[in-house]
């Protein structure tokens, strides 16, 4: 008899204009995992196999020790006394989300991994504490936080006492460690747990008449480099735009129906796009061309997480916003793929036997 269920991790869009490392989009773009092995297996152990298809298939790593997402869930399970996967675990994965593109492809890896791990100890995990093992592993909670628990979200950091913010602040190489060639079965063991309440976040309201336009240029852009461009310090003057922008933007964009000029203007940011443009060609042209006077049904355009995706926010003339943003990028050497995507719930765990 074997054990066999699906989990599905949404795609995500962070920063949304001034909200950077706050809020968060989960849209319709999926990372599936459909999982099975047997309860009673034969007594010789065999480690589990993965496979994998969709997007970035080319250079996902199948050995399970290698793989984001199942050494998250090793993570897990070693976190509660569990030091292997079960035996004969068979794992197929397939992806939708692009790879380096600003639409959360780590992040879903990272909770398909925490929720892979809840379901094979069968620890029954309450949401928070979910969050918690994400946030480890991908310190910034705005990506994971919308895909593990979907729509407009809003999200932040505690503060936490000393000895947590210790336990919290572990190197990611402790986390999740490399395993050497020649790892036997008790290396990596008792890794550093997570402290309780790392996150907390709020769901916003949305217009349901609202969808995305992701514009998706075609190379990569890792957010390593993307963050290296970043000032350490920033004016008032730029602080207090975003954060009157931000404080508007949360309401406006539950509102129905949705105010183009007041969303366009809340979408604004000087916290991290304008920083990011030299990495970025056609960036400044796109944002600063498509607006709602130019193109109706635009409500507001940004940059996608770290990027290079621009995502624009309309109720329609999507085809026009798209295929005039190609123009502009192609006016600067650069190609682009584009869709409409919805925004979604967050991630399920579907139990097939």
């Amino acid at each position: 008899m074997k054990r066999k269920f699906t989990i599905t991790v949404p795609a995500t869009s962070a920063n949304i204009g001034p909200g950077f490392d706050v809020v968060g989009l989960s849209l319709s773009l999926y990372l599936s995992l459909t999982i099975a092995y047997p309860l009673s297996p034969p007594s010789l152990y065999v480690p589990p196999t993965l496979s994998y298809t969709g997007e970035g298939a080319d250079e996902v790593p199948l050995d399970p020790y290698k793989n984001l997402t199942t050494r998250v869930a090793l993570y897990v399970l070693r976190c509660h006394g569990i030091r292997y996967f079960p035996s004969h675990l068979i794992i197929r994965v397939n992806n939708e989300i692009p790879f380096g593109r600003g639409l959360g492809s780590s992040g879903a890896a990272v909770i398909a991994g925490v929720l892979l791990g809840d379901v094979l100890g069968d620890l029954n995990l309450p949401t928070e504490r979910l969050l918690d093992f994400a946030l480890m592993v991908e310190r910034h909670p705005d990506n994971v936080t919308a895909a593990l628990v979907g729509g407009f979200v809003g999200s932040y950091l505690k503060e936490l006492d000393e000895a947590a913010s210790v336990a919290a602040s572990v190197p990611l190489s402790e986390v999740l460690p490399e395993y050497p060639p020649d790892a036997g079965e008790d290396w990596g063991l008792n890794p550093p747990i997570p402290p309780d309440g790392i996150g907390h976040f709020i769901r916003f309201g949305w217009s349901p008449s609202i969808k995305a336009i992701a514009i998706v240029p075609r190379f990569e852009l890792s957010t390593a480099r993307a963050r290296e461009v970043l000032p350490t310090t920033y004016s008032r003057k730029d602080l207090v735009f975003n954060l009157q922008r931000l404080a508007v933007l949360t309401t406006a964009l539950g509102q129905t129906p949705p105010d183009p000029e007041l969303i366009y203007e809340a979408m604004k940011d000087r916290i991290h796009q304008p920083y990011r443009k030299s990495l970025i060609p056609g960036l400044p042209e796109v944002t600063s061309s498509i607006t709602p006077s130019t193109h109706p049904g635009l409500l507001g355009i940004c940059l996608s997480g770290a990027g290079p995706t621009i995502l624009a926010l309309a109720t329609h003339g999507f085809e026009e916003i798209a295929e005039d943003s190609r123009d502009i990028f192609k006016g600067v050497g650069v190609e682009i793929d584009w869709q409409v995507l919805e925004v979604v719930g967050g991630s399920l765990v579907k139990h097939l036997d």
